[in-house]
């Protein structure tokens, strides 16, 4: 009986490994055959069903029908002088995301967007005052891995710089796209495809405080929370989805998190700004925030960007916030400033966005 080729193909790209030995059940054949096609596509690099040779021509054919291999392209990269790396990533709707790749010695760190811009807007973001347009696929998620693996790959001179984390911290609130980034992350965790481990994946959120608990359910993978105050008055002010899920409800679902895996502990990203969240009084507030919770503490030093009204803590402010802290017995580190000089650091990816929300049309004195 032939197959009927359908007027949208199944992109398998996006397909995890219960979905692909379901796609290949359909066919008419083995599960296993869902595997074979996973290494084809993500440890090798393949985007032609041709060139799986363990298939016969005859299901090549069946595949082709139905299906195909399509990853989003590279529109623009840029190289810091650092070595960060940045891809702008046009996707079929004209829409562009931002992936970076930060390496370093012993390991190569991929930031990863989940959404078109962000629904957010969180006051000292560059992403969230583009407005927002819609959720990435699962396709266009994992999309980024697969190619920046393959850039890096071809790289002359950066052969030993390979992909060993990949941080949800890139576009977008990713728990507001929960399904198609826990999906992308088993990808990401599958030995099929990139065999990370659930130490090196990290999904960073803001608090979605009830998708918190439903990730804690369906993911293993490492917790970051955006936290950057520590008191509701000033969180309502730089994170506005604290109206909606406030410091102590946040504070008990981080307590919560790694209550059965003692050796587990989330981090708190915490990005330092000029008189507004970087006092000593801060620092003891968040001393008592945190009181006998599993955490560590990234300080940020803020990234600026086009019409902000913030400035970066000084080095003499960040260094005593991170002392207070420390003496406390919090481990607290200074995330080190990467891609700055290329607006690929924390906080400035924008991409290009169609903005649905006009969010970025009423910033600049257009009309909604």
């Amino acid at each position: 009986m032939s197959i009927l080729p359908l007027p949208n193909k199944i992109n398998l790209l996006g397909l995890h490994r219960k979905a692909m030995e379901d796609f290949f059940i359909s066919l008419g054949e083995k599960s296993y055959r869902g595997e074979q096609a996973l290494k084809w596509i993500h440890f090798n690099g393949v985007e032609d069903i041709s060139a799986m040779t363990n298939f016969s021509k005859a299901l090549r054919e069946k595949i082709l029908q139905v299906a195909e291999i399509k990853p989003p392209h590279i529109a623009y990269e840029n190289i810091s002088p650092d070595g960060t790396q940045k891809w702008v990533i046009r996707l079929m709707d004209g829409n562009c995301i931002e992936a970076v790749f930060i390496p370093e010695e012993t390991r190569g760190t991929l930031c990863v967007s989940s959404q078109v811009g962000c629904t957010l807007n969180c006051d000292f973001c560059s992403t969230g005052k583009q407005g927002f347009n819609r959720n990435l696929e699962t396709a266009e998620i994992i999309g980024q891995v697969w190619l920046a693996v393959r850039r890096l790959s071809k790289q002359q001179g950066l052969h030993d710089h390979h992909i060993t984390n990949v941080v949800m911290m890139g576009m977008g609130e990713p728990l507001l796209n929960f399904d198609n980034v826990v999906n992308a992350m088993d990808m990401m965790l599958d030995d099929f495809c990139y065999g990370l481990s659930k130490r090196r994946v990290t999904l960073s959120t803001a608090g979605v405080i009830p998708a918190m608990y439903q990730l804690r359910e369906q993911s293993n993978v490492a917790l970051a929370v955006s936290l950057h105050a520590p008191n509701d008055e000033l969180r309502n002010q730089l994170v506005p989805l604290n109206k909606k899920y406030p410091l102590k409800d946040l504070m008990a679902a981080c307590k919560d998190y790694f209550q059965h895996e003692k050796r587990r502990y989330v981090t708190m990203e915490y990005v330092m700004l000029d008189g507004i969240n970087d006092t000593s009084a801060h620092a003891k507030q968040l001393i008592q925030l945190l009181k006998n919770m599993r955490v560590k503490v990234n300080l940020i030093p803020f990234n600026p960007f086009p019409h902000t009204i913030y400035r970066r803590s000084t080095q003499a402010a960040i260094d005593a916030f991170q002392e207070t802290l420390m003496r406390a017995g919090i481990h607290c580190i200074t995330r080190k400033t990467r891609g700055d000089k290329i607006d690929a650091a924390c906080g400035q990816l924008v991409g290009f966005v169609k903005d649905r929300t006009r969010r970025s049309a009423r910033k600049l004195g257009g009309q909604a």
